[in-house]
């Protein structure tokens, strides 16, 4: 038996000694004043025992951890129709990078950056009648907590500096894979950015990845095969052009935000969330990806 407890415990001695913290993400006015010494880890085991060290009740915006979430309740929708207007390729760029996508006749690589998640924030525009509340509504349902909200001044931050999601969304606009007014769009997927969630929450909402598709509550909201391809995808493309790194060293699927946090899991075994705000430089929590690398090590749990 693994002492799950101990091990966060040892993984906490260690990061918080770190002197190197990251830099944070200021260039979204609203997180630029979040503290980087803000350190926690929260474990969630398949059989629903929990296990957390530090700061993991603390929220914090979720930002592109978001983006796994809308993927979920797209392809819930949808299935395999998805794949029409994106590919599932790592990128190989930074999360926002627009010269591939013009190469790329307006088809983004994968849902996981920034152009991809545009193009399925379009897809639930058109899907939900009420799209802002009805993602809320199904995270919410997803954790079983109606605690979870957005953070209107992130959102309204983002609104007003999101200059390069702009112009994504006008390109993808302009190769007709985007259905709705570009301004409608954003406006869900930046609201969709700005939610707001503990490790604690966080680790509930992943839940049905590490399930087969079921949620906490054992309501399917994903079939088998499409959870085994989104796990596919956040070990494929969840880090940005990092992605590759974080399978060599942490070997599970995961998935990052600009708002520092992390989530991982081990299908049948565990959901783990770290929150550490400072980012290395390709957007990645920098202490988040070594306290995971430092978990899979001492536990000797990965899917490889």
């Amino acid at each position: 038996m693994i002492d799950y407890q101990a091990v966060l415990n040892t993984i906490y001695q260690d990061i918080v000694q770190e002197t190197d913290k990251g830099e944070i993400a200021s260039y979204i006015p609203e997180l630029a004043n979040v503290d980087k010494n803000i350190f926690g880890i929260h474990l969630l085991l398949k059989s629903g025992e929990t296990f957390s060290v530090g700061d993991s009740d603390k929220k914090f915006s979720i930002q592109s951890i978001s983006k796994v979430l809308s993927l979920a309740l797209a392809m819930s929708k949808v299935g395999t129709d998805i794949w029409k207007r994106m590919d599932v390729e790592p990128s190989g760029n930074p999360f926002n990078y627009l010269s591939l996508l013009e190469l790329e006749k307006g088809i983004p690589r994968n849902p996981f950056i920034n152009s991809g998640a545009i193009v399925i924030a379009d897809m639930l525009v058109s899907l939900l009648k009420h799209p802002k509340e009805d993602f809320l509504a199904f995270v919410r349902d997803l954790t079983e907590d109606t605690s979870i909200d957005y953070n209107s001044k992130v959102a309204e931050s983002e609104m007003q500096t999101g200059f390069n999601n702009f112009a994504a969304a006008n390109l993808l606009k302009s190769f007709n894979n985007l259905e709705n007014d570009v301004s409608e769009v954003l406006d869900f997927y930046f609201h969709q950015c700005s939610l707001e969630m503990t490790c604690a929450q966080l680790t509930k909402a992943f839940y049905l990845l590490a399930n087969k598709g079921k949620c906490l509550a054992n309501k399917n909201r994903l079939t088998k095969s499409q959870s085994k391809r989104i796990n596919a995808i956040m070990l494929t493309c969840g880090f940005y052009d990092e992605a590759g790194e974080f399978a060599f060293e942490v070997g599970l699927p995961g998935k990052s935000g600009v708002g520092g946090g992390i989530v991982a899991l081990l299908p049948n075994e565990f959901i783990i969330s770290v929150l550490a705000p400072g980012l290395n430089e390709r957007g990645n929590s920098k202490l988040g990806m070594q306290a995971l690398e430092k978990f899979t090590t001492l536990t000797k749990q990965s899917i490889f």
